[in-house]
C-alpha cells in the first residue's frame, strides 16, 4: 500500500491564478464544446462503445476495464482487438472471470493487442477474480479513493495518485505482476494514467447525456482527473491550461486543477471539449 502521506502539493499554487476574465473565457468556450461533443453518436468509433454493448453492471465494469486497458493506438484496431478478447470470453466478461477453467484460460492463447499478449489477459482474469472478495472493480476503486489523504488545499478532493497507487498494488496482491506490470499504470512513478483516468470517468461520471455510466456513486465525479493525451494536452497547452510541455501525473494534476475551478462538482465532463476540439481540429484559442 502507498505511504499514507499525500505524495504531492496542489499543482495550481506553482502557477499564478488565472484571472476571473480568463477563466469566464475559459468555461464559456468549453461549456460550448462539452455540449457539442459529449453526445451518444461520439460512441460509435470510440472504446467506450465496447461496454455499451452490456446491460449488466458487472460485464460493463469489465469490458470496460478490459477497453479502456487495450485503448492505445488506431481506433480500429483498438476495438477489433476488444472485441477478439470479449469474444474469447463469450462476451459474457463477468462470468468468464468468475469461472474460467485453465481450458478456458487457454482459449486466450494468441490474443495479441500491440504489447498486450495472451499472457497479460490471462493474468489479468487472475487478478480481476482475486477482486471479488473486494466487490470487484468497483469496490477496488472505491475502497482506494476512501483511503486516499485529501489534496492539500482541497477538503475534499481525494488524492487520486495514491488512490491509482493503492488499486493497482490491490490489483497484483494475489498474483505476481510479472510483465503485466506495465498494463497498470501508477502515477506515484509519474505516469499520467490516461487510461485508468478515462475508465474511471466512465464508470463514475453521470450518464445524463448517455455517454458515461454514472454506476460508482463511491467515486464523486469532483475526485476524477482528466485524461491526458496527445489531443487533451495538445489543446490544454493552447488555451492556456496547462503550462507543463511533459504529458505526465504532475500534468495531470496541473490541467485538473484548472477545470476544477472552471467547474468544482464535475470538471472532467470538459474531457470531451478538449478531446473533441482536437481530434476535429476545431479549436478556436480564446484572446488574451
Amino acid at each position: 500500500m502507498p505511504n499514507p502521506r499525500p505524495h504531492r502539493k496542489s499543482a495550481l499554487p506553482k502557477r499564478r491564478r488565472p484571472t476571473q476574465v480568463r477563466i469566464e473565457q475559459w468555461r464559456e468556450w468549453l461549456d460550448e464544446a462539452a455540449d457539442r461533443f459529449e453526445r451518444p453518436d461520439f460512441l460509435a468509433d470510440d472504446p467506450l462503445g465496447i461496454p455499451h454493448e452490456y446491460s449488466d453492471p458487472e460485464d460493463i465494469a469489465i469490458a470496460g476495464f478490459l477497453a479502456a486497458t487495450l485503448a492505445w493506438g488506431n481506433r480500429k484496431s483498438i476495438i477489433r482487438s476488444c472485441r477478439d478478447l470479449l469474444d474469447r470470453m463469450d462476451c459474457a466478461p463477468a462470468d468468464f472471470i468468475r469461472h474460467a477453467d485453465e481450458g478456458d484460460l487457454a482459449g486466450l492463447n494468441g490474443f495479441v493487442h500491440r504489447t498486450y499478449q495472451a499472457a497479460d489477459a490471462q493474468k489479468f482474469v487472475l487478478c480481476l477474480r482475486s477482486l471479488e472478495e473486494d466487490g470487484g472493480l468497483q469496490g477496488a476503486f472505491e475502497k482506494a479513493f476512501i483511503g486516499a489523504p485529501d489534496v492539500p488545499g482541497c477538503p475534499g478532493v481525494p488524492d487520486a495518485g495514491w488512490a491509482l497507487n493503492a488499486f493497482k498494488s490491490r490489483f497484483f496482491r494475489d498474483h505476481e505482476a510479472g510483465r503485466t506490470n506495465k498494463h497498470v499504470a501508477d502515477p506515484l512513478k509519474g505516469s499520467a494514467a490516461k487510461r485508468l483516468c478515462m475508465y474511471l470517468r466512465w464508470m463514475a461520471r453521470p450518464a445524463e447525456r448517455g455517454v458515461d455510466f454514472g454506476l460508482w456513486a463511491g467515486i464523486k465525479p469532483s475526485a476524477l482527473r482528466l485524461p491526458l493525451d496527445v489531443h487533451t494536452g495538445n489543446v490544454a497547452r493552447e488555451m492556456g491550461l496547462l503550462q507543463r510541455k511533459a504529458s505526465d501525473w504532475r500534468s495531470v494534476e496541473e490541467v485538473t486543477d484548472i477545470l476544477r475551478i472552471l467547474d468544482p462538482v464535475d470538471p472532467v465532463r470538459y474531457d470531451f471539449a478538449l478531446f473533441g476540439l482536437g481530434v476535429t481540429g476545431a479549436l478556436k484559442k480564446p484572446k488574451a
